[in-house]
């Protein structure tokens, strides 16, 4: 019996992905780890390789297929002797697919079983329209009997035109603003709970646009910071740092590794004063885990790479005990090869505490969203001069840099996050303590 090759997960966050393109065609014999076929998810393009020994029979999802749900099949494995016409049929489409195995999971019962009740009964008839059957599942006629909505209305996207449960979801969501305009409600605050493209696009039917489909990476960056807005209680905790110590030091220790090519930037200091800081207060050190806190030993730090579309946070680990060299050189190649998108998920996973370092780009001061499962973000902005009061009681000019610790509240308390912002402006303020 042919063998279905399935869509992987190439990461543990991977829902869905891109088939870019295949590396083998039908008829071809594959031996296990042949590359099959190159995989676009929201982080980067990855090769798929093959698990058995056999032909490709039948390719069923075509390259170029963006949103191919995980677990999909998208090819069909021959053993020998095997034909290639008694592989199964190529699938139209993957997520109408997924919406129907999905659905028939949730209607499963056994061959006696009682017919599902509504609460005001049995499950509703088939509807009709013109006299022929609207084709529609039993959830799929629970839902639309339960919301008020009318089948006959609605196009399926099932096997046939069937209607399925993600039809009727589909069309709740889209029927919303319809009733809530009817009932009086302003446009603008039916937006609110329900900004559909269709209902943003009519607001803008007599202005010039360019409409931009959502790319993977683009998808997930919009789900996750959505999940960490709603989900995650965040405070905020601001400091000014004085930077001239830091400068002084960096500036001769440049000038000491002019021949060996290695130049630290201010970045490199920031990674490594983090790490330590997480050292000494390693309470802050932690992640949210649902119903615990994992409060982690070594002190591995992610930073913000902004890309074309989008942004990798790759992760450095045992940053703590590194040397600012070895942290700079690491942080050039993976900043190198997540613009590039050929980071590896291990690289870009994992980590409790992220830097987002904005002061290359003149931006004084922000605030940044905590990146789940993350106790905390530390937003840095740029250096500035300006007048302080020294030690001394004398005015003086210093260049100062803000620095903003976004914390998840469910991880660390406000008095511990103070601790950890006074441990990291130590080590700016004195930077030869972090070289020890």
């Amino acid at each position: 019996m042919a063998i279905e090759i399935l869509m992987p997960a190439l990461s543990p966050t991977m829902e869905e992905g891109t088939l870019a393109k295949w590396l083998v065609k039908e008829g071809d014999t594959v031996e296990s780890g042949d590359l099959l076929a190159e995989i676009e998810t929201d982080k980067a393009t990855m090769e798929f390789e093959a698990v058995d020994d056999g032909v490709i029979g039948k390719i069923l999802i075509e390259e170029g297929t963006e949103g191919v749900k995980v677990n999909t099949p998208i090819a069909t494995l021959l053993e020998d002797g095997e034909d290639a016409d008694a592989a199964p049929a190529p699938k139209a489409d993957a997520k109408p697919q997924e919406a129907e195995k999905t659905e028939k999971a949730e209607t499963a019962k056994p061959k006696d079983a009682p017919a599902a009740k509504t609460p005001s009964g049995s499950a509703p008839a088939a509807p009709k329209k013109d006299g022929e059957r609207i084709f529609a599942s039993p959830l799929a006629r629970r839902i639309a009997a339960d919301k008020g909505l009318d089948l006959t209305t609605l196009k399926g996207s099932g096997p046939r035109g069937r209607i399925v449960k993600a039809d009727v979801e589909a069309a709740r969501k889209t029927d919303a603003p319809s009733k809530a305009e009817a009932a009086g409600t302003p446009a603008a605050a039916t937006l609110a709970s329900s900004a559909d493209s269709e209902t943003v696009k009519k607001m803008y039917a007599e202005r010039e646009y360019e409409e931009i489909t959502l790319n993977g990476m683009r998808k997930t960056i919009a789900a996750r910071l959505t999940e960490a807005k709603q989900t995650i209680p965040h405070f905020y905790l601001r400091r000014s740092i004085n930077l001239d110590a830091l400068l002084k030091t960096r500036s001769e220790i440049n000038a000491g590794l002019a021949d060996s090519g290695v130049k630290l930037s201010v970045n490199d200091f920031i990674i490594k004063a983090g790490a330590k800081a997480l050292q000494d207060v390693p309470d802050c050190n932690a992640v949210w885990a649902g119903d615990r806190i994992l409060k982690m030993k070594a002190s591995d730090v992610a930073v913000a790479v902004a890309i074309e579309g989008g942004l990798f946070t790759p992760v450095i680990q045992d940053a703590e005990a590194k040397t600012l060299g070895v942290i700079s050189e690491q942080m050039k190649d993976l900043a190198t090869r997540a613009k590039e998108r050929k980071l590896a998920p291990h690289e870009y996973q994992g980590g409790s505490f992220a830097i987002s370092n904005l002061g290359m780009f003149g931006i004084e001061n922000f605030d940044a969203v905590i990146n789940p499962p993350h106790g905390s973000i530390l937003a840095v902005g740029a250096g500035q001069k300006m007048p302080i009061v020294g030690a001394d009681g004398e005015l003086t000019v210093a260049t100062m840099m803000s620095v903003t610790l976004s914390v998840d509240h469910r991880v660390i308390d406000g008095a511990l996050g103070a601790q950890f912002l006074a441990a990291f402006a130590g080590y700016i303020e004195k930077p030869m303590s972090m070289l020890v």
